[in-house]
C-alpha cells in the first residue's frame, strides 16, 4: 500500500481509504473483524456519517486502542449549528475519540442549504468553533451537485472535497479538481462504483488510479472485497482499449436512466422526497433490504404522494423519467416490505 498527503491537511492517508456505508448490514463483530483486516492490509483512511446508523460505533470499537494510528473521517447533514453541535459530540462518543480528523458539511448541494450552513449560529460556524477547540483537525466538504461544489472549493473554507467520481462521472475532473489541485484541497472520491451501477472492480479502479490524489473511499461488507481492493492497488495500473470500450458500453448502458443525485428536482410542490427515493434500488443493493426498508422508509412512504405532475421532469438536467422511476422503485420497497422479518 502507498500513502499520500490528503492536500493541505498534512494527513497521510492510504491512497484507498473504507467507506462505512456496507458494514451497516453487518454484525458488530463481523464488522469489526472487517476493518481490522482492511488495516492489517493497510487501509489508514476511514469515512462514515453520523447519518450512517451504526458505522461509526463499529469503526470506534475496531480502532480502540490504535485510534492514532488510522485517520476518521465523519460528517454531519445538519445545517444549523446546534444540531451539527449534537451531531459531533455524538460522533466523538461513537467513535471513542476525543478529536476527529476531518469532519465534513455533508451533501451541500443547494443554495438554501448553503445559506443556513453559513449564517450567524449556522453549522459551518459550530465546526470552526470546534476545530479552535481541538474536537476536530480539519474541516471538509461533501456534495453531488458539481457546480455547488466549484462553488464551495472556492470560498477557501474547507480544506476536502468529496465529489462522485467514475469512468461514468468523470465530469469532476475537468474543473473541480482542477480547481482543488489549484487550491491544495484534498480530493476524496465518493462513489468509485458509481453507487452500485458498476459491477466491475477491477474496470472502476483502473479508471480512478489514473488520478493518485484522488483518494476513493469504496465500501467492503467482507475480508474477500477488501482484498479484491487491495490487491488491485499491488499490480501495475494498465488501462487498455478494451477497458476503453468497456467503460463506453457501461454508459451506453445506464444511458439517461441514471440519477446523479444533484437535487435540481427537488423540492417537489408534493413533498415527495425523490433523491433518497430514486436511489432506493442501489441502496437496497448496498445495504440488503431488509436494512433499507427502515433506512428509506421516510422517503419511500413519500413517494404515493407524486400526482405525476412532471415539475421535477422539467428541472431534471438529464431528463429522466422520475415519475416513472419513482413508481417502480416504490414496487421494489413494497415486495421488500412485504417480505420484512424473512
Amino acid at each position: 500500500m502507498n500513502y499520500r498527503i490528503l492536500g493541505r491537511t498534512g494527513l497521510k492517508v492510504s491512497e484507498v481509504g473504507f467507506g462505512g456505508i456496507p458494514i451497516l448490514r453487518l454484525p458488530t463483530e463481523e464488522a469489526v473483524q472487517i476493518l481490522r483486516h482492511s488495516f492489517d492490509r493497510g487501509i489508514t483512511f476511514y469515512d462514515t456519517a453520523n447519518a450512517y446508523k451504526d458505522s461509526e460505533d463499529k469503526i470506534g470499537k475496531a480502532f480502540r486502542g490504535i485510534r492514532q494510528e488510522v485517520v476518521i473521517a465523519t460528517k454531519t447533514g445538519r445545517r444549523d449549528g446546534a444540531g451539527a453541535a449534537e451531531h459531533l459530540e455524538n460522533s466523538l462518543t461513537m467513535l471513542q475519540t476525543d478529536y476527529i480528523d476531518l469532519y465534513q458539511l455533508h451533501q451541500v448541494s443547494q443554495e438554501k442549504d448553503w445559506e443556513i450552513i453559513t449564517a450567524p449560529g449556522g453549522a459551518l460556524e459550530v465546526c470552526v468553533k470546534a476545530k479552535e477547540a481541538g474536537k476536530i483537525r480539519h474541516i471538509g466538504v461533501t456534495s453531488h451537485n458539481l457546480p455547488m461544489a466549484v462553488k464551495l472549493i472556492k470560498t477557501n473554507l474547507f480544506d476536502t472535497i468529496q465529489f462522485p467520481f467514475n469512468f461514468i462521472e468523470k465530469e469532476p475532473k475537468e474543473e473541480l479538481h482542477v480547481i482543488a489541485r489549484e487550491m491544495n484541497l484534498g480530493i476524496i472520491v465518493m462513489k468509485p462504483f458509481a453507487g452500485g451501477a458498476i459491477d466491475n472492480a477491477s474496470l472502476a479502479f483502473k479508471f480512478l488510479r489514473q488520478y493518485p490524489d484522488a483518494i476513493p473511499i469504496p465500501g467492503y461488507d467482507s475480508v474477500a472485497s477488501v482484498n479484491e481492493i487491495v490487491n488491485l492497488y499491488q499490480q501495475p495500473n494498465v488501462v487498455g482499449e478494451e477497458d476503453i470500450i468497456l467503460m463506453d458500453q457501461y454508459r451506453s448502458e445506464l444511458g439517461q436512466q441514471f440519477c446523479r443525485r444533484c437535487e435540481y428536482c427537488q423540492p417537489c410542490p408534493n413533498g415527495v422526497k425523490i433523491t433518497p427515493a430514486m436511489g432506493y434500488p442501489i441502496v437496497a443493493k448496498r445495504m440488503s433490504p431488509r436494512v433499507a426498508i427502515d433506512f428509506s422508509k421516510i422517503a419511500m412512504e413519500s413517494v404515493p404522494q407524486c400526482t405525476n405532475c412532471g415539475e421535477c421532469i422539467t428541472r431534471c438536467p438529464y431528463e429522466l423519467a422520475i415519475p416513472e422511476i419513482l413508481r417502480k422503485n416504490y414496487d421494489l420497497f413494497e415486495r421488500h416490505r412485504a417480505g420484512e422479518g424473512h
